[in-house]
């Protein structure tokens, strides 16, 4: 079954005898023994986070997934399976989120370096013989770099370590890691995957049910960190539309892309469709689209943009991303002191209003600073 079809069909299971067309939310926290399905108790195990796990894994095409509360602690996740003492190679300009969760949760248990996973002499370089992970985030947040999941894949199977990829701002939609090398495929689902802005989640995909997968379903399980039955619900309905929203987020952020790259009061333009992007041609040969997030850097630096921000209508001042509204946010602002992003950046997830519409605020927004 092609994307669109599997995205519809898959997880999809009917057991009640009146055969509602969509599968019914599980609110039970507790099951009778000697069920048919095997469950338990909700934490372990619920019909809808299942089918979630089900619908997730087939559209990345791996055996395995583990649907987690948030973003945040599906990327845990996996940090808490590494052995103690591992040594993990993670991008210099990586969500905040994660970033913190390496280097404050993990501190004086794992050890970090944070390097430019787009330049791969400098991975190579960032190599300890206690490497464990490699963990790449392509396109990043928010610079927007292209990391060459191929070739990294190469670099960790010679170390003998554990690739993740997070493909949040790709999607299954636009690039599948795990048919480029990568072990593990993260998401917040929070994003594209619930797509309204009102879900809270995180989601990975195994390539193999092997013994570390065996490790990341203990935390999930132990840990609790597992999302509602109602939220796994709600995102295997948002699923259903993924890949023509995608289409749209895309559409929009290349016209908005070429907007701003002409525009005289922008200094520089941060989206892998653009030609000029130096990831261009290596995210033409992973991707089959380049997802609905531009960042920009503003002339008159960060007042300048600020103002920007604040003469906008149709775009909301906001954090997060992945929503049928357009998004945009000064990102350095947010991230804290230590940030390596442009105090000027400005990040934006280009929603499906017309793009027409986005345009005309994007010109009256200008004109006022």
């Amino acid at each position: 079954m092609k994307f669109e079809t599997r995205s519809i069909h898959k997880g999809n299971h009917i057991t009640d005898t009146n055969r509602p067309v969509v599968q019914p939310i599980t609110l039970s926290t507790t099951f009778e023994h000697e069920n048919e399905a095997g469950m338990l108790y909700t934490r372990a195990g619920n019909p809808n986070r299942l089918a979630l796990e089900e619908l997730v894994a087939s559209l990345e095409g791996g055996k395995v997934a583990a649907a987690f509360s948030s973003g945040n602690a599906a990327g845990t996740a996996v940090f808490q399976a590494l052995e103690p003492g591992s040594h993990i190679i993670a991008p210099d300009d990586m969500y905040h989120g994660l970033h913190n969760s390496m280097s404050i949760l993990f501190k004086g248990i794992h050890e970090v370096s944070f390097v430019n996973m787009a330049d791969l002499e400098a991975v190579k370089k960032a190599i300890r013989p206690n490497t464990r992970l490699f963990w790449v985030e392509t396109p990043s947040n928010p610079l927007l770099k292209i990391s060459d999941v191929r070739k990294i894949a190469e670099i960790a199977q010679n170390q003998k370590a554990i690739f993740a990829c997070d493909n949040t701002f790709a999607t299954p939609v636009f690039q599948n890691p795990l048919a480029l090398g990568a072990d593990i495929v993260m998401h917040s689902s929070t994003k594209y995957f619930g797509g309204h802005s009102d879900i809270l989640g995180g989601i990975l995909v195994g390539k193999e049910d092997n013994e570390f997968w065996a490790k990341i379903r203990t935390v999930q399980r132990v840990g609790g960190a597992v999302p509602a039955a109602a939220d796994c619900y709600w995102l295997s309905r948002s699923i259903r539309t993924l890949a023509y929203r995608m289409r749209g987020h895309a559409q929009n952020a290349m016209v908005l892309a070429e907007y701003f790259l002409i525009h005289p009061k922008v200094d520089k333009v941060h989206y892998p469709g653009l030609k000029i992007h130096p990831g261009h041609e290596v995210a033409a040969g992973q991707m089959t689209g380049f997802g609905g997030v531009v960042s920009f850097e503003v002339k008159g630096g960060k007042d300048a943009a600020d103002r920007l921000i604040k003469a906008l209508h149709l775009f909301v001042n906001a954090t997060s991303l992945g929503g049928v509204e357009s998004i945009i946010e000064r990102r350095a602002a947010v991230e804290g002191p230590d940030t390596l992003t442009p105090p000027n950046l400005i990040r934006v997830s280009v929603g499906l209003e017309h793009s027409d519409d986005l345009l005309e605020d994007l010109d009256q927004a200008f004109s006022k600073i």
